[in-house]
């Protein structure tokens, strides 16, 4: 945690910080995501939605976002 109070994760491998405790969703949307449109890769693992909401950001915590693009 920095003197902030703020932890370190990388999203798509940029660093990025948010408050601890940090819900997924509600990162999503501070980054501006619409989570309908999402696919989340949770510390190398795909996570799955139903999980979204109980899953709090910790330091360190590696993220991977994919848009998920429909139409054929």
């Amino acid at each position: 945690m920095n003197a902030s109070g703020e932890i370190k994760l990388q999203v798509n491998g940029e660093p990025q910080t948010c408050s601890p405790n940090t819900l997924l969703p509600d990162l999503l949307q501070q980054m501006g995501l619409n989570p309908r449109l999402l696919a989340v890769e949770y510390n190398g693992e795909i996570l799955h939605r139903q999980y979204w909401e109980t899953t709090k950001m910790q330091e360190g915590d590696r993220l991977e976002i994919v848009t998920i693009v429909g139409g054929g």
